[in-house]
């Protein structure tokens, strides 16, 4: 797999704006994705992600927190909950409910959650506060932009680099299918900002 360009910068309110149009990307998405990956490459430089790898894996999963035609409110929640279908081995992995339903709502079965898509038990080991509230919402786009970030940076991964960026992503989805769409997207993000290269 070739790595995505990963593309670094402070969330400046106007390149936000102006990203966005360039982009498609819902504003306050965006917004969430640079400050998560500034957030976390100032505590883990070697980490190298950029906020379009971010936007190709909020993309994929969920149209930046607006599928099924919600969209995400100025507080960074979205207008309707985002949850995956059971993962009960139907087309899916079969993920026994890890917690009591609370995220979900399903106490039978795991469902994915959020802009992001958390699983609830990969929720309770890397959820962050992204927004500085007191709480980890894997519902908010800033709680889940930055817990994404840290999760793809775990391990010492290396993002910059071609297996690293890889690696990163078949952690969060192990799909090729996944790898390419976010892969595609993420660049497809640089070039669409003049960041490619």
């Amino acid at each position: 797999m070739t790595a995505a360009v990963n593309v670094t910068r402070n969330p400046d309110a106007d390149w936000v704006a102006w990203a966005a149009g360039q982009t498609g990307i819902p504003e306050r998405a965006l917004r969430a994705y640079v400050a998560a990956a500034v957030t976390v490459n100032a505590t883990v430089p070697a980490c190298g992600i950029g906020w379009n790898t971010l936007a190709g894996v909020g993309s994929v999963e969920t149209a930046h927190g607006t599928y099924g035609g919600g969209r995400l409110t100025e507080a960074g929640r979205g207008s309707r909950p985002v949850v995956g279908p059971a993962l009960n081995g139907a087309g899916f992995a079969a993920i026994a409910d890890t917690d009591g339903g609370a995220l979900d709502g399903d106490p039978r079965w795991d469902r994915a959650v959020g802009p992001m898509q958390f699983i609830p038990s990969t929720w309770q080991l890397v959820g962050r506060d992204g927004n500085a509230d007191g709480t980890a919402d894997p519902f908010n786009i800033d709680d889940a932009a930055l817990s994404a970030a840290s999760y793809l940076c775990a391990g010492g991964r290396d993002l910059t680099t071609a297996a690293g960026w890889t690696s990163a992503i078949y952690a969060y989805n192990q799909s090729d299918a996944y790898i390419r769409k976010v892969r595609d997207q993420a660049a497809a993000y640089a070039a669409s900002t003049g960041a490619a290269g």
